[in-house]
């Protein structure tokens, strides 16, 4: 069975963070990181080259392909920041939440595990980073250490 392409790497997040362009989404996702580390008390690793990703799980499909993955995390991306919260995905308890969550978040775009910012000022904190830590609490759920 092939690996997956995105694996963990020895890049130092803060590094990473450093490095994005433009300043704004590098205020942003510093604080998107002070976030996600409040959320989880999980110090990030860099997941390929420009994922931050807080924790990690094992799993196996039901195709037989063993999973190796961040728990959560994020990427911020030029256009806008990709929140990885699989939790809403794994679980339709989570996801009926996540529903209506998103209806208080504001502006914002989802792909089928991702939640799509533009702008941190665009959405309500409080409601992000009550998703994140109802995200992280179901993959823990789901996905025991």
């Amino acid at each position: 069975m092939a690996e997956a392409k995105t694996q963990i790497t020895d890049v130092d997040p803060a590094d990473f963070i450093d490095g994005v362009e433009p300043e704004r989404k590098r205020e942003e996702a510093k604080v998107l990181d002070a976030l996600f580390r409040k959320v989880t008390g999980e110090k990030p690793q860099m997941w390929g080259p420009a994922i931050i990703g807080y924790g990690e799980y094992r799993t196996t499909y039901a195709s037989g392909r063993d999973v190796h993955w961040m728990r959560s995390g994020f990427s911020p991306r030029k256009a806008k920041h990709s929140l990885y919260l699989m939790g809403g995905y794994c679980d339709d308890v989570a996801a009926k939440r996540r529903e209506a969550q998103l209806k208080r978040l504001g502006k914002h775009s989802t792909g089928k595990s991702c939640l799509y910012i533009n702008k941190l000022a665009d959405v309500d904190m409080d409601v992000l980073e009550e998703m994140i830590r109802e995200d992280w609490d179901t993959m823990g759920r789901i996905y025991p250490e």
